[in-house]
């Protein structure tokens, strides 16, 4: 008579929340690889204006692989969040990679042009920019791999 008051054995839960941040973290950084990272900015203050020459992520080589770790990445979390949360795990390597890669861009420029730096005071100023978008990709890919280790070490519910 009074069935529906016993309780009812419970299936364990398993958690899905850094699989889906890790699938989030690896969405934003393809997003990141078409973002500006770089660019050779002109300035003048005797004219009061400037102009600025962009380099997207995926004008470059390195943008490129970091595209692709972002794809793996991605597909590792979609694959721990359809299956097992401890597949999300396997981003971290691509995460990695891409914070090896976003490195090398910075570090290893593709020639004098990267790194001319010209002030003549107010008439005049030339020099390279780091652009948002390479920060954002910093900071997603530094996110796929603590989400990807996370994930690693989930408690059990």
């Amino acid at each position: 008579m009074a069935d529906y008051l016993q309780p009812t054995p419970s299936k364990p839960r398993t958690r899905r929340g850094y699989p889906l941040a890790v699938v989030v973290a690896g969405a934003l950084l393809v997003f990141c690889a078409v973002l500006p990272w770089a660019g050779l900015e002109v300035k003048s203050n005797l004219i009061g204006g400037g102009m600025v020459n962009d380099i997207r992520g995926i004008d470059d080589t390195f943008g490129v692989y970091t595209l692709v770790a972002g794809l793996l990445a991605l597909a590792c979390g979609l694959a721990g969040l359809l299956t097992r949360p401890m597949i999300a795990a396997l981003a971290a390597v691509p995460g990695a990679v891409a914070v090896a890669v976003l490195v090398l861009f910075m570090t290893d420029g593709s020639g004098m042009r990267d790194r001319l730096s010209v002030n003549l005071g107010d008439v005049l100023s030339i020099g390279p920019v780091i652009k948002f978008g390479w920060f954002a990709a910093l900071a997603c890919s530094v996110a796929v791999v603590v989400l990807s280790i996370l994930a690693l070490f989930r408690r059990q519910s």
